[in-house]
């Protein structure tokens, strides 16, 4: 069985997983974090072989806390799960030494089928990640800078990129979901079953 802990900051991200893997007969959901500190006294007091975890988790502020996470916690393998773009962040991850990269666009099954190839030693990129990390390995280094800057920071680039003010910063990087209208479990996962909602994409459609 594989041991999972799952770390986001959002109630029905927890809600549906937990419903996807609960007969599931090679996952299990031993811990829940919605933010950084609880991942990390999670970690140090389980057994956990591996986490999936959001980008966007609150205290979560640069791809170096992941860095350090895999070091630390050598034994847990790392899942980024997120709505942040694979192109933009999959090769910091990477470098980072997560072992799976899936966006929150993907069916779960996807995401069951990338716990299932880590847990047996494979690491999960798709090919498109995998040709821009070429690319990349022919850049000379000051080409390559950028990849020294933090996840905020790239996007805040990209966003100045877009013609975005600087005052707008703060409201752009606040993650803007908000709830489906109860935070009570029975709730949230009979919205699921009724909504036959297969990603957690699908949520916000449904809303």
């Amino acid at each position: 069985m594989i041991k999972v802990c799952l770390a986001d900051n959002h109630p029905i991200v927890h809600y549906g997983i937990k419903s996807f893997f609960k007969d599931s007969s090679e996952v299990s959901i031993v811990g829940h974090a919605e933010n950084f500190q609880t991942l990390e006294e999670i970690l140090s007091k389980k057994a956990v072989d591996i986490v999936i975890l959001d980008l966007d988790l609150e205290g979560l502020s640069s791809i170096n806390l992941v860095k350090s996470m895999v070091k630390e916690h050598a034994a847990t393998k790392l899942v980024i799960y997120t709505n942040l773009s694979e192109q933009m962040y999959a090769p910091n991850a990477l470098k980072a030494g997560v072992s799976a990269y899936v966006h929150k666009t993907a069916k779960l099954e996807t995401l069951a089928s990338a716990l299932s190839k880590v847990n047996n030693g494979n690491v999960v990129f798709s090919d498109v990640v995998k040709k821009n990390l070429a690319l990349i390995g022919k850049r000379n280094k000051s080409e390559r800078l950028y990849r020294k800057l933090s996840t905020r920071e790239i996007e805040v680039l990209r966003y100045l990129s877009d013609g975005k003010k600087n005052n707008l910063h703060t409201e752009i990087l606040i993650d803007p979901t908000t709830a489906i209208g109860s935070d009570d479990p029975a709730h949230i996962s009979d919205v699921w079953a009724e909504s036959a909602i297969t990603t957690i994409m699908d949520c916000e459609d449904s809303v």
